[in-house]
């Protein structure tokens, strides 16, 4: 079974969302999008794959996207597409994909919507609170 995340290690959400995919039993296949990111082709297939628009990938709270004045109504999709290749720190993450399906997965529990293996014991997240009780079963 295969299992890839674009994964962000700095980030707490992709780190939680790793940890519950290995809490099911898989190692997934890790791209670490800032370093590779997607080409277009491929991120306009995550992103037809997710059922989201191109505007609820992208990050905006981030350099550069005020510079490059992204906040206006004037970039078509392949253009914004073409912004987040370029500067991947734009791409929002995790995002999963699982023969189940292909979630941004913000809050990381979504992930859970889409493997494939049950929990395998009690998982919380960096911050403290509780996903999954001790017998594997989803509290949230």
């Amino acid at each position: 079974m295969t299992i890839t995340i674009y994964h962000n290690p700095k980030c707490g959400t992709s780190r939680n969302t790793l940890a519950l995919i290995r809490n099911s039993g898989e190692e997934p296949r890790i791209i670490y999008y800032l370093e590779t990111p997607p080409s277009p082709a491929e991120l306009a297939t995550l992103l037809k794959n997710m059922g989201i628009g191109v505007r609820d990938l992208l990050r905006n709270n981030v350099e550069p996207y005020a510079t490059l004045g992204l906040e206006e109504d004037r970039f078509s999709d392949e253009q914004l597409i073409g912004f987040m290749v370029r500067y991947p720190l734009l791409i929002n993450r995790p995002i999963v994909v699982t023969p189940l399906g292909t979630r941004l997965c913000r809050p990381a529990e979504k992930v859970l919507d889409i493997l494939p293996n049950p929990q395998q014991g009690m998982f919380s997240k960096e911050d403290g609170e509780i996903i999954i009780d001790a017998t594997g079963k989803r509290v949230k």
